[in-house]
C-alpha cells in the first residue's frame, strides 16, 4: 500500500513533468547557444537564447532573429535577422546602404557596417540573412547559396536567458553598446 501512495505522489508526477518538458521542446521552445559574434552587439557570443518554434510562414516579418539550419555549412544551426521576404530585391550598395524593393532601408541594429556590395532577388519560400554584424558575418552575402528555404527555419529568437545581466528582450544598435558601460558603471558604484 505505502509503495502503491509512493508511486501515484512522486513517481507519476515526476514522469508527467518529464515528459511535458520534454513535448514543450520538441514543440514549443528551442534553446539555442550562440555561437560566434554575428550578432553583435544584439547577442553576444556565448548567449543563451531563448526561441519559439514556427509553424506559420505569415509569422516572419522582415527584421526578426531567427534560428534556422543551413544547408551549405553541413547542416550547422545559425541566428541571423531576416532581410529579404520571399519576391524582395535587396540591393546593397558599395556604402553598405540597404534597399529592399526600391526604398531605402534604415537597420538601426547594425553598428559595424561593411562596404560590400550585392545584388539579392529572394525566390518562393525562401528568405535571405544576415548578421547584425556586418563587418564580421558570415552570411548569405558569402554563401554561394544566399537563399534559406523555409523548410530549414526552426524558430524565432524571443529574449536572452543568460548572462543573468542581460535577461530579457534584445537590446540593439548603440543601445547595446552601451548597455556595456551602463552595467560597468553600475557594479562600480556598487562596490
Amino acid at each position: 500500500m505505502k509503495l502503491n501512495q509512493f508511486a501515484k505522489e512522486w513517481i507519476l508526477p515526476f514522469v508527467i513533468a518529464v515528459i511535458l518538458a520534454l513535448l514543450i521542446r520538441k514543440f514549443l521552445i528551442l534553446p539555442i547557444e550562440v555561437p560566434t559574434l554575428s550578432m553583435y552587439p544584439t547577442i553576444k557570443k556565448g548567449d543563451k537564447i531563448i526561441s519559439t518554434r514556427i509553424y506559420n510562414k505569415d509569422s516572419i516579418k522582415r527584421g526578426d532573429i531567427l534560428v534556422f539550419i543551413s544547408e551549405e555549412l553541413n547542416n550547422e544551426r545559425l541566428i541571423k535577422r531576416v532581410i529579404g521576404l520571399p519576391g524582395d530585391e535587396v540591393v546593397i550598395t558599395d556604402k553598405g546602404e540597404m534597399f529592399i524593393n526600391g526604398k531605402k532601408y534604415d537597420e538601426p541594429y547594425v553598428v559595424f557596417n561593411e562596404n560590400r556590395p550585392g545584388n539579392f532577388k529572394v525566390p518562393k519560400d525562401s528568405y535571405l540573412f544576415m548578421g547584425d554584424n556586418r563587418a564580421d558575418s558570415f552570411d548569405a552575402r558569402r554563401w554561394k547559396s544566399p537563399y534559406i528555404p523555409y523548410k530549414c527555419i526552426e524558430g524565432k529568437a524571443q529574449f536572452i536567458i543568460f548572462p543573468f545581466n542581460r535577461f530579457g528582450k534584445f537590446v540593439y544598435g548603440q543601445k547595446a553598446l552601451k548597455w556595456k558601460s551602463i552595467l560597468l558603471t553600475k557594479l562600480v558604484l556598487l562596490k
